[in-house]
């Protein structure tokens, strides 16, 4: 998934309005973006709206953390529904994920659904003790989790900092720590590395520099706040055909069996055509 867009559960209009984006995965929010007062309402009004559309594989569910008394009122509301996955956030470490795991695993056999069929991205650095556990998260054993995404403000919350952004707009050191080791769990796990939101909705060509930048260190995907981010999200993960070209040319070149091969005057190994094949298997069908 390229682009994951989140979307206000407590907003009909908003919820409409994100099925017509291109957005890869839409991810309806119980948590940060709905009031504690309106929960009940934002669950009642997701519920209504996914019971009367076919199950999809872009809709995704954002439900409480796992202190929050909310959290099981949010998968008794939804997991019948069978959503493509549910966003864990707030974890503080990789019993959070399997507690959520157990309850998934219950409710798809209450529901008849196959076991594991309900995914899970994990946050996995909003708390302090997550980011400093993140050793423990990328050894976690859960065939369910299907990425790792990473967030800066609720650790800027958690923390008491003025802003996890320097006035250049790069990240704080804390918060570069907190993104790599995101980006290096989820490629220890095999599984999404999911960048974090760009907050500027009105910079579309930061937005788009964000992405471009995030793709180039590692990460398969990253969150959008708004549907104008949608598409240069998706532009920046999504291979140019130039590159394809060339790892096409790459892949090629190693069709003889060799475990080194010249290509256009540079010595590639096994590496190389690995990335080859991934940066191919990116080519996303719209």
């Amino acid at each position: 998934m390229r682009s994951m867009l989140f979307v206000p559960a407590d907003s009909e209009r908003k919820i409409e309005k994100s099925i017509t984006t291109r957005a890869d995965a839409l991810i309806f929010d119980l948590e940060d973006a709905v009031l504690p007062d309106r929960k009940p309402a934002a669950r009642a009004t997701l519920k209504s709206f996914l019971a009367s559309r076919e199950q999809s594989s872009r809709y995704w569910i954002r439900v409480n953390g796992p202190e929050s008394s909310d959290l099981l009122a949010d998968l008794a509301a939804i997991s019948d529904l069978k959503p493509a996955g549910v966003v864990l956030p707030k974890i503080r470490g990789p019993e959070d994920i399997a507690l959520v795991d157990h309850y998934l695993t219950m409710a798809e056999a209450i529901h008849g659904f196959d076991a594991g069929s309900i995914k899970v991205v994990a946050v996995c650095t909003e708390t302090p003790i997550a980011v400093l556990r993140m050793n423990e998260i990328a050894r976690v054993h859960c065939d369910r989790l299907a990425g790792l995404m990473w967030g800066g403000e609720d650790l800027s919350s958690a923390l008491g900092a003025r802003s996890p952004r320097a006035p250049d707009g790069s990240w704080q050191p804390v918060y570069g720590l907190a993104r790599t080791q995101c980006l290096l769990a989820a490629h220890t796990l095999s599984v999404m590395a999911i960048d974090t939101v760009f907050v500027d909705i009105r910079d579309t060509a930061g937005c788009a520099r964000s992405a471009s930048e995030a793709r180039a260190d590692g990460f398969t995907g990253k969150i959008a706040v708004h549907p104008d981010q949608v598409d240069a999200i998706n532009e920046a993960f999504t291979p140019s055909p130039a590159e394809l070209e060339r790892a096409r040319r790459v892949v090629a070149a190693f069709a003889g069996g060799a475990g080194a091969v010249s290509f256009e005057g540079q010595m590639l190994d096994v590496p190389h055509l690995k990335a080859a094949r991934r940066l191919l298997a990116m080519v996303v069908t719209d």
